[in-house]
């Protein structure tokens, strides 16, 4: 007999919550613009660093400098803005 797991839901992995979360950040283009302007990250250098852990802290750290993205984000991932911002204290933002 095998025992399924369920995999880990993202609002408990902080890499895939703050994946989900550029998600949500890049889906408005004024906010993805604002995004690569206060981050520095080019469209092409954020591609290629997808995977590090800074990259997605900055996501994080992006969301949590401004309340009103914070929450609508939360909100649309469908964790509480706690989450997100424990996510980021995670990642060592």
């Amino acid at each position: 007999m095998t025992i399924l797991r369920e995999s880990p839901s993202p609002s408990q992995d902080p890499q895939a919550l703050a994946l989900a979360a550029l998600g949500w950040v890049l889906t408005d283009q004024d906010r993805a613009e604002r995004f690569l302007s206060l981050t520095g990250l080019t469209p092409d250098v954020l591609r290629a660093s997808l995977g590090e852990p800074a990259t997605m802290a900055a996501v994080l750290e992006f969301l949590c400098s401004h309340e009103p993205d914070l929450v609508a984000a939360a909100d649309a991932l469908e964790v509480t803005p706690e989450t997100l911002v424990r996510a980021r204290e995670r990642l060592g933002a």
